[in-house]
């Protein structure tokens, strides 16, 4: 297994977690490359990521750390929003969190995909084509819950037992 995780971030609400999954995967990996979809930048700022302890944020396809392309290893999608859910399961990666992502999908990398979706989306008929699409290529994804606020991201220590998982069924 690498010693590389990657968290992708997207333009979801509950973004701010973002520090908690870094902490959460810098105990389980030497290295955290943090990457945001483009909406992500207008809820979490890159200065604030940049500042959490061994978190390696890559901004740009051409950053050092990723060239000439990204090790594999697993990725937490933590938050995923409605369209990168639907970006993903459509082979779309027209950002760089994206196009990762499908990489570590296509290296057969564990990739596990916490949701941020509030009722609607959630009800909304593509959302669960999406997940059942990705739950074919091996992704894990784990549903929004409702922990008394509306449906949201499952808690932190959730996601990271799904992730946890998803390491565990790839190595067997």
């Amino acid at each position: 297994m690498s010693d590389t995780a990657y968290l992708m971030i997207s333009g979801a609400v509950t973004a701010y977690r973002a520090g908690e999954f870094v902490a959460a995967l810098g105990q389980r990996f030497a290295r955290v490359i943090t990457v945001q979809t483009p909406n992500a930048m207008r809820l979490i700022s890159p200065h604030d990521l940049r500042r959490i302890p061994n978190n390696h944020l890559v901004e740009s396809y051409f950053d050092a750390r990723i060239l000439p392309r990204p090790t594999p290893g697993p990725v937490l999608f933590a938050p995923c929003n409605f369209n990168s859910l639907n970006k993903l399961a459509g082979g779309i990666a027209d950002n760089l969190a994206l196009s990762i992502t499908a990489e570590m999908i296509g290296f057969g990398q564990p990739v596990t995909v916490a949701l941020s979706l509030n009722e609607p989306l959630f009800a909304h008929p593509i959302v669960r084509a999406s997940i059942r699409r990705l739950g074919e290529w091996g992704v894990q994804v784990v549903e929004p819950q409702d922990v008394g606020e509306g449906l949201m991201m499952a808690p932190t220590a959730v996601v990271m037992r799904a992730f946890d998982e998803a390491i565990r069924r790839a190595a067997t």
